[in-house]
């Protein structure tokens, strides 16, 4: 049995989406009615980090699981300490790419750090996926091209090497699904497949919406204002520091991992935002 945490989140749906038919498949979520899509006969179960007896409850019988934490100030030893007496032999983690970088130092990344530490020393089998910044993330950018047809981000001219999640979870399933042993121990950096910065994401988008973008340059000052607005002090510190790394090229480089994994290239920004140009065009009931 394979058991899928963060089941609600972005790469958690694709995950659930892309699994094959034959494996029994377990679904925890905090709230269960959430749960969008789920492999056909999976399993969904109320299961919560903080929550001890549900974790033992959810993970009864599983062979393999999907971990996916986020930077709450808890380890995962909460969820790695049952899982490990409930006799799971391999733990698939949601990781970071930005743990490889020596210089990388925030919240965020040291937390993903120690984690790691924890898998490793669990004595469970252990595979890492390491993704660069999701594609996705632009879609915080669509309220104001709706607005505005303008785009704000802190750093324009910064590149990143960003990847599609539905590549990402096709990853995951591989490594879930894969023969005994074929995963185990291995560390996966995922990128997509050309570094690129938002200003040049703003202009790929004005060319598939066929309309003109404006692109304006936050300043730290707006950028700490605007994630202080969405996200507690330490985290956006967290993610302005790793925007300061990104300024200074930490997060340019393309990775051949993924396409030796998936068999294909990486799917590029354009793919992505060419299959998700709704999030960008009118409101529904604007539309006519």
């Amino acid at each position: 049995m394979i058991l899928v945490t963060g089941a609600t989140g972005t790469i958690g749906r694709e995950v659930l989406r892309l699994l094959p038919a034959g494996p029994a498949v377990r679904i925890m979520a905090r709230n269960p009615a959430r749960v969008a899509c789920a492999t056909q006969g999976a399993e969904i179960v109320h299961g919560d980090f903080t929550d001890p007896a549900s974790l033992t409850d959810a993970l009864h019988n599983v062979h393999t699981a999907f971990l996916v934490t986020n930077p709450d100030g808890n380890d995962d030893a909460r969820f790695l300490d049952p899982a490990r007496a409930a006799g799971v032999r391999h733990v698939v983690k949601l990781s970071a790419a930005a743990v490889t970088d020596p210089r990388a130092d925030d919240l965020i990344t040291r937390h993903q750090r120690h984690n790691e530490d924890l898998l490793r020393a669990s004595g469970m089998d252990w595979t890492l996926l390491r993704p660069r910044a999701f594609m996705s993330n632009t879609l915080s950018w669509a309220r104001s091209i709706r607005a505005d047809r303008v785009v704000r981000a802190l750093y324009g001219t910064s590149v990143n090497a960003c990847v599609d999640p539905r590549d990402v979870a096709e990853a995951a399933v591989r490594a879930l699904t894969g023969a005994a042993g074929e995963h185990a121990g291995r560390a996966y950096t995922l990128t997509g497949p050309q570094a690129l910065s938002a200003a040049q994401q703003t202009a790929q988008l004005a060319g598939l919406l066929g309309q003109e973008l404006r692109f304006e340059e936050l300043s730290p000052q707006q950028a700490r204002t605007a994630l202080g607005a969405r996200y507690p002090a330490d985290i956006a510190d967290a993610l302005l520091e790793s925007a300061r790394r990104q300024h200074s090229g930490s997060k340019a480089g393309v990775d051949p991992t993924l396409p030796g994994l998936l068999g294909r290239p990486a799917r590029s920004f354009r793919d992505w935002a060419a299959d998700h140009l709704n999030a960008f065009g009118p409101e529904p009931a604007a539309r006519d």
